[in-house]
């Protein structure tokens, strides 16, 4: 099993836009976890994290094979994932991978 955190910044101005994404997400649930099952995710959490400097959306993925679970991503049919994407594209800053230092499962 693979595990990845990755911060990406939130631009200025997109606080809202970021809620109704999490909105959206939350009510298409189904089609979100189906995205899940397609790239052999197991488990996708996102975290709003409010700094000094600005916010971010802190990811945390695991799975069985995350470079496989990124190709499968950028091929996806799934009406979600452009939202996703494009989502991503409008309202936050290129993510930057944060160490791991401890990652227990029971």
């Amino acid at each position: 099993m693979e595990t990845r955190c990755v911060r990406a910044r939130i631009k200025p101005g997109s606080i809202e836009a970021v809620r109704e994404w999490a909105r959206t997400i939350n009510a298409r649930r189904v089609e979100a976890l189906a995205t899940l099952v397609d790239e052999q995710i197991q488990l996708e959490s996102v975290f709003l994290e409010s700094a000094a400097d600005g916010q971010y959306l802190i990811y945390y993925t695991r799975g069985a094979d995350l470079s496989q679970a990124d190709k499968v991503t950028k091929t996806s049919q799934h009406p979600i994932d452009a939202y996703h994407y494009e989502f991503m594209r409008q309202h936050t800053e290129k993510g930057v991978p944060l160490e791991l230092l401890v990652d227990l499962e029971a």
